[in-house]
């Protein structure tokens, strides 16, 4: 059995996809980029600010879930230019002080809207 997740409080699906699905105790979240859940659109700005409108995204998800981020276990982090690494997990670090999840980090060729980052995420209770 599955359930699907949406809130209001992170952007629509751009696609055939859900925002969350939870089965058997895990969630898994969809790739979020950085976009304004109250506008619908890629925010302006650099890596540093784009990873964090991703990672209010899925913190936004993960609450709507019941869940927070001392629930997730794995995150799989593409970078449209892997020089934007160190700045990415700068922001990144700030969810995770202490027991980080696995992580992946991939350099990529093109992201959805032309996004810096796109970031997916599970998570388990």
């Amino acid at each position: 059995m599955k359930t699907i997740y949406f809130t209001e409080k992170a952007p629509k699906a751009i696609g055939p996809y859900s925002q969350a699905v939870e089965a058997n105790g895990m969630l898994f979240i969809s790739g979020q980029v950085p976009i304004d859940p109250s506008t619908g659109k890629l925010i302006e700005g650099d890596i540093k600010e784009q990873t964090e409108q991703v990672m209010k995204n899925i913190g936004a998800i993960l609450e709507a879930a019941g869940y927070s981020y001392s629930n997730v276990i794995k995150s799989t982090c593409l970078l449209s230019d892997m020089n934007n690494f160190a700045a990415m997990n700068e922001v990144y670090g700030k969810y995770y002080p202490t027991d980080s999840p696995a992580r992946a980090a991939y350099g990529v060729v093109k992201l959805p809207l032309g996004a810096l980052i796109e970031i997916e995420t599970i998570a388990a209770k």
